[in-house]
Order: C-alpha cells, then structure tokens, then sequence
C-alpha cells in the first residue's frame, strides 16, 4: 500500500520555542511574558505549529491551555530540537574555543550542600582550562534540565526513568533517620520502623528526591504517620532539632551536625539500603569530550573526597 504524506513540513524554531514557553508556563501569556513577545505572536506560532505538525497540541483548560495526548507525545521532540540547537550553537563557539571548556552541572540539594564543590574543585584541578558553574534544585528540576540540554550534566540521588537520560553511579549514599539531639531513641539500639508511628514525618517539597524517598519508605512498610512539609534540607535539620518529628536524609547532608551533636541519629533495623549518587547526561546527541571527563572523574574519585566516618 503507497501512501501520500506533505513533501514538506514547515517547523521553525520560533514555532518551537513558543509550544515549549507554553508547555512550561501553562498559558499562553505566561509564555508571551517569558519570550519578551505579544500574545497573539505566540498564539499565531502556536497554530502554524499544529497545521505543520497536523495535530492539536493544546486544549482549553480554564483560563490556561493544557497539552494532548498528541501534544505530550510532540513535547519531548521539540525539547531535543531546541536544546540540541544550543547545544550545537556552544559546540560553534567551541571550534573558536569559548564554550569546549564550559560545563554547566546541576545538581540535587543535598550533594550541592555536600560533596559536589569539593568534586568541581577537585575537577577544575586536574582541568585547570574547565569553567565550571553549578545550578541547584530538586530531582526533577535537575533532571529535566539536562532533559532540555539547558545543562550538561546532573548529580542526582535518584535515577531517571526512560530512555532519554543516562545515569552512572558513582558514590554510595546512605541514609539515616535524624532527629533531636536528646531524643531518648538515639541511644535505644536499632529499634524497627513500626515504633515511630506516632512520630510526625518531616518532607521535602514534592518533586524531592528526598520526600520520594521517605514516602517509599513509609508506603512499603505500611505507616502512615502525620506529616510536615518543609522547602529545604536545611528546614528539616532545623525542625528535627526543634522536635517538630524525624526525617530520612542523606547521611551526607547531616554528617557535621551529627559529629558534633547537634542532631541524634535513629538507628533502625529496617532503614533503607545505602543506594548511589548518579552522574546523569543527555542520551541525545553526541557527547562533549568534557562531559566524559567529569563523568570518569566523578566514577573514579569521587571517593577520596568524602570524609570516612
């Protein structure tokens, strides 16, 4: 069967940025604000956009727009093309020697706070031509930032899922359950999960790697404390010492208030497995030499930079 398809479909990179404006935005004057352009431009790309695509990619939703089914679908296609463009525009640059030596690393709050400015500087040592910049947020902003090629590479204590991220894994990170420092259970020996039911739980933001984690944690095993939600690493260390409840967290986002006692550790004999920090880069398009280089470097000595306990 032969079948008879346009000999020509005409997509512009304007088109594109403004479906991606609107995806991230959620309207399309939130988008026309983030472009620094009309309505009724981002509204005309919009539906050039569709007519060369054949599809709806929107629908209403309230007073913002939403994506299709065929809109989602579209949406990762658009986000490659866009970011693989910059990405090409910086290779450009490169050949002349500006942006081959750039690497620009998200990374998760807790390895932010932690180990990853002693790795950069570690990095920067044995690469002394690398300017590297580091950009913070939570696993999903992270992660779809490398998703969008707006950075390189990501530290991440949580792998992604799909094929269009790689992940390495190249530190161990364990967790411990924190709390106040004269909290009676810090010296009662391992004690099982199921003796803190009446215990509130503290959270990270949805979104946190952290917060997926204890939410996992306490869905496996069955409990279904109160909970507090609370914007940063540093909000839970501080509500845990204010005895406001306990939290699962990163053993090295706490090991200097644990060390010098300003937090007490609950020992559990069900707490979660030690699980790797990942090194995650785009699966898309061909790889800077730079970026192997961290990655091998973080694979390889990360290690030596992280205090035994």
């Amino acid at each position: 069967m032969i079948g008879l398809y346009p000999c020509a479909v005409s997509i512009t990179i304007t088109q594109l940025r403004a479906f991606l404006a609107v995806v991230k935005g959620g309207s399309v004057t939130a988008a026309a604000d983030e472009l620094v352009v009309t309505q009724p431009s981002v509204s005309a790309a919009l539906a050039a956009l569709g007519r060369a695509v054949g599809v709806d990619l929107f629908e209403r939703s309230g007073r913002g727009v939403r994506l299709t089914d065929a809109g989602a679908a579209f949406a990762p296609y658009a986000q490659d093309i866009v970011g693989l463009l910059e990405a090409g525009r910086r290779a450009a640059l490169g050949a002349a020697d500006a942006a081959a030596h750039s690497l620009r690393i998200a990374a998760v709050p807790t390895a932010a706070e932690s180990f990853v400015p002693a790795l950069m500087r570690a990095f920067g040592q044995a690469h002394p031509g690398a300017e590297l910049t580091l950009v913070v947020g939570n696993n999903e902003e992270v992660l779809a930032r490398v998703l969008s090629h707006e950075d390189d590479v990501a530290v991440s204590g949580r792998p992604p899922t799909g094929d269009r991220l790689i992940a390495m894994p190249f530190l161990q990170n364990e967790i411990v359950c924190i709390t106040s420092a004269d909290d009676a259970t810090t010296t009662a020996g391992p004690i099982p999960s199921s003796t803190l039911t009446d215990r509130s739980w503290l959270l990270r933001e949805r979104g946190s790697g952290t917060r997926a984690m204890n939410e996992r944690f306490l869905a496996d095993r069955g409990l279904a404390p109160r909970t507090l939600t609370l914007g940063s690493n540093g909000a839970i260390k501080q509500a845990a010492r204010a005895h406001l409840g306990i939290s699962l967290i990163s053993r090295a986002a706490v090991e200097t208030e644990l060390r010098s006692g300003v937090l007490g550790e609950i020992r559990l004999t069900d707490g979660p497995e030690a699980r790797p920090w990942f090194v995650v880069r785009s699966a898309v398009g061909p790889v800077r030499p730079l970026v192997e280089q961290f990655s091998e470097f973080a694979r390889t000595g990360a290690d030596a930079l992280v205090p035994a306990r």
